[in-house]
């Protein structure tokens, strides 16, 4: 089994979910007491939301480079970053270290066509809804996302900040966000930040549903049983 480094606490909350995943699949896969092998790299993620806020991506990628590089000097073959957001530094994380940063729009795409399907509704923060790294990498390979209303994503942006990264689950907030679902012209749903599993569930929802922390997940284990 090779080692996976995982670059966490954006947030705790869904690094929290990536292990006990990650600790799953392997299980289910080589059966009785296998877990995953793992080296975890956890930031203190209010600073990197500042930085967020401010539009400081550079900086931020530094941090992160740096971190992947001490994850790939204790042992790691491969890197994932737990958060959808932050794959927007994925270029400046990979070209700091010799061993793959397994992507997470990637595993989603192969994740939507699997599924019959190639126009989804991405939810997720604002910086992932509306900059270009995600939907153009996910456009690359021929899926087309849709993103909600310019009202729907600060709302979505909030609730993800604001709740769901400090573990607050809100039954009001969860119907907010179905209506939005409602709201939009798709075939598909994407879970596009890791966090939203907190507050959905594909059983809520019509449409085929990928949840990108389980489908990132799965790719990590799939390097490592490969």
């Amino acid at each position: 089994m090779k080692t996976l480094g995982l670059l966490g606490g954006m947030s705790a909350e869904s690094t929290t979910s990536y292990y006990q995943m990650l600790n799953r699949l392997v299980r289910e896969r080589l059966g009785g007491m296998h877990s995953a092998s793992l080296i975890l790299w956890s930031i203190d993620f209010a600073p990197m939301a500042q930085l967020q806020a401010a539009g400081k991506w550079e900086e931020a990628g530094d941090q992160l480079a740096e971190a992947a590089r001490r994850l790939e000097a204790a042992g790691a073959k491969a890197i994932l970053i737990c958060a959808n957001t932050m794959h927007l530094v994925a270029p400046q994380v990979q070209a700091a270290i010799g061993v793959p940063v397994i992507h997470i729009a990637d595993a989603t795409a192969v994740a939507i066509k699997a599924a019959g399907c190639s126009r989804p509704l991405l939810l997720a923060t604002a910086f992932t809804m509306e900059k270009p790294f995600y939907r153009d990498r996910l456009a690359e390979q021929g899926v087309r996302a849709s993103i909600p209303s310019d009202a729907d994503r600060a709302r979505l942006h909030a609730i993800i900040y604001d709740e769901l990264v400090q573990g607050v689950v809100s039954e009001a907030s969860k119907a907010e966000v179905l209506a939005m679902i409602a709201r939009a012209d798709c075939d598909s749903v994407i879970f596009g930040c890791t966090e939203i599993g907190l507050l959905l569930s594909p059983s809520d929802i019509a449409h085929p549903v990928v949840d990108t922390a389980l489908v990132h997940a799965r790719a990590g284990v799939d390097f490592m049983l490969g």
